[in-house]
């Protein structure tokens, strides 16, 4: 390349406007790479497959050619458009028989030296005007750029697997990337039927960043013996999850899993909110992987039984019959549970002064986690976790004062069964494990957007479709408010009490718009 080559700096309006005609080359012919390739090529784009392997172009071309069979099998894709897709995706045996591209989309290994090595030999062939992206799911983009001649045309472009059925793109931005060519990597990302979402290159991006409380939440829980993985589950399933957390690891893998904790920890100076957990050190050390190695929480050996957890049988009796039953608190849930009350023909009063949200039972009181224990709320007390879901069935974790009698830990869960649920008790911990869960994913979305990573529309859109979320942190935000209970960073005050260290801290974004909501001006 010549002296004015390298100094030519690629035009962002040009490459932009030539972005959607452009021959696209895919480096790296894995699973990823050849998603990205399918993914192009069935919108209109010309496709170079690259993989150094030799033979592993050829092989995922191939393989590409048994996909557009099934699809056509389905009839999810028309034969001649299956063809033409087909048709327009050309394995290359050297990167140069591509140098004509417009956008290159490295998707090889998650390796800093290995990358920058190839992004290299990729600026010595490609136009200067040529957009390349990454497709990595962790690496800084700002690192990666650092030795390119034109590191303003580097973007993140991180798909999520499988390719062609997950929706989302992460549309990553280092310090040098320039937002003309950000903006028109999310455009071309949308027009091949994807939705994109912008985010700076800090570690774990959005949903590798905001999705890390669903799994530590569930690990501290069982360091702390608070249930068992079934339990811990079924309560987060509940709660409109479609897997729980234990589940979701065990199919993710424990070493994956693991070694994203660890970077995305080591990348945050040793934050101790994204702190690895050593229940899940000690399954990786003993080889108990999840589904890949048979056994991880549970066991996935053949013929294995599915996990369950089911309330005791005693727990589903109707409650003894009360001399005095109060609705104490406002807002949707108190609303929620005097109407459950109404149905099942049981009298009882209204207290919307009590600041608290729950039932008084005659003496004693079954309250909605404000993240304290129930221990410390008297001795007749039992907490219940947050719902937010208005079906009825769904498991709710409920927890007695460690001072209770033995009538009334019999009783709270009947009331719980009474009033819709089915109750799944843990050990007296504060926050139980619904609300802890959400509050936490709620306060690092609110981190994330406070510190310019994201848009609150891009994280509820990043955890929605990249991991399935059955609603985004800030949605889960609107509704809790609206449901009476304690604002998520009071109870996450009452978390960082208990625990006393940096975890819990609460984001000065929810802080704000806490103070905001209080003063009727959110």
């Amino acid at each position: 390349m010549s002296s004015t080559e390298t100094a030519r700096a690629p035009s962002p309006a040009s490459t932009s406007a030539s972005l959607r005609e452009a021959r696209v080359l895919v480096v790296g012919a894995g699973i990823m790479g050849a998603g990205i390739a399918q993914v192009a090529a069935q919108a209109g784009h010309r496709v170079a497959l690259f993989d150094a392997r030799e033979g592993a172009a050829q092989q995922a071309h191939a393989q590409l050619g048994a996909t557009f069979d099934t699809l056509v099998a389905k009839g999810r894709l028309a034969a001649d458009q299956a063809q033409a897709a087909l048709a327009r995706i050309q394995p290359v045996p050297r990167l140069e028989d591509a140098a004509d591209c417009g956008l290159v989309v490295e998707a090889i290994i998650e390796r800093l030296d290995i990358k920058r090595a190839v992004l290299a030999q990729l600026e010595a062939l490609v136009d200067a005007r040529c957009v390349l992206a990454s497709n990595t799911s962790s690496l800084s983009i700002t690192a990666l750029a650092r030795d390119m001649r034109h590191p303003e045309r580097l973007v993140g472009m991180h798909f999520f697997n499988p390719v062609p059925l997950m929706k989302l793109v992460e549309v990553v931005s280092g310090l040098r990337t320039d937002a003309a060519v950000a903006a028109q990597v999310f455009e071309l990302a949308q027009s091949w039927g994807k939705t994109a979402v912008h985010a700076r290159s800090t570690p774990g991006f959005i949903v590798n960043r905001i999705a890390r409380p669903y799994y530590a939440e569930t690990l501290a829980l069982l360091q702390e013996q608070a249930a068992t993985p079934q339990v811990l589950d079924a309560c987060l399933r509940g709660a409109g999850f479609r897997m729980g957390p234990c589940e979701l690891m065990d199919l993710i893998g424990h070493d994956t899993n693991f070694a994203v904790t660890q970077a995305v920890y080591e990348a945050n100076f040793f934050d101790k909110r994204y702190q690895p957990s050593l229940v899940q050190r000690e399954l990786v050390d003993g080889g108990m992987l999840g589904r890949k190695s048979g056994r991880g929480f549970y066991d996935h050996g053949a013929g294995a039984a599915a996990p369950q957890a089911r309330p005791g049988a005693s727990d589903l009796l109707a409650p003894s019959p009360a001399t005095r039953v109060v609705v104490a608190g406002r807002g949707a849930l108190a609303d929620r549970l005097a109407a459950a009350l109404h149905a099942a023909g049981v009298d009882h009063g209204l207290d919307p002064q009590a600041d608290w949200c729950g039932l008084r039972v005659d003496q004693a009181c079954l309250r909605l986690s404000d993240g304290r224990a129930a221990t410390q709320l008297g001795a007749e007390v039992a907490v219940f976790d947050l719902p937010l879901r208005e079906e009825s069935g769904l498991a709710l974790a409920w927890a007695p004062s460690a001072d209770a009698s033995a009538s009334w830990c019999e009783q709270a869960p009947r009331w719980l069964h009474l009033l819709g649920w089915q109750p799944l008790r843990l050990r007296d911990l504060p926050g139980l494990v619904v609300a802890r869960t959400l509050a936490m994913l709620i306060n690092e979305a609110c981190d994330a957007v406070h510190q310019g990573v994201c848009s609150e529309q891009g994280a509820d859109d990043a955890m929605k479709l990249g991991v399935n979320y059955p609603a985004g942190p800030f949605e889960w935000l609107a509704r809790w408010r609206a449901s009476g209970a304690v604002d998520p960073g009071a109870l996450l005050d009452a978390l960082d009490r208990h625990y006393r260290g940096e975890r819990y801290r609460v984001s000065p974004l929810l802080r704000e718009q806490a103070w905001r909501a209080s003063r009727g001006t959110a």
